[in-house]
């Protein structure tokens, strides 16, 4: 699970069923990550309440560190926890590509390596 997970609020007060939820959905994106990823992956999530003429919007913004670089996503929709939904799909999309990357880039470090270790024999 990653952790640690930090979760506020701006003008808005964060629950313990909203709190629980957030750390469910955003301790599933863990096993999108590379596994050398895992154990200095960190989020940041902040939640925030938007006063309008119709009634009120919220908005997840969620930050993921993984190293090298830092994810964002961020929606605003009428329900905080459907907001929440949103913003974790963007970031399997994003942890995929970043996958993707990093798995491409050890692969080919491996076979240089080899190959290095095949020639100076």
């Amino acid at each position: 699970m990653i952790s640690p997970i930090a979760i506020t609020g701006i003008k808005y007060d964060v629950d313990e069923k909203t709190k629980k939820y957030v750390e469910q959905k955003v301790g599933k994106l863990e096993r999108f990550l590379p596994r050398h990823a895992r154990k200095s992956a960190s989020a940041e999530v902040k939640l925030t309440q938007i006063d309008q003429k119709n009634g009120n919007k919220y908005e997840a913004e969620i930050l993921l560190f993984v190293p090298d670089k830092v994810l964002a996503a961020k929606d605003s929709t009428v329900n905080v926890l459907a907001a929440v939904d949103i913003v974790e799909a963007k970031l399997q999309a994003q942890l995929a590509k970043y996958k993707e990357q990093h798995s491409e880039d050890r692969s080919v470090l491996s076979k240089f390596k080899r190959s290095f270790a095949r020639e100076s024999q």
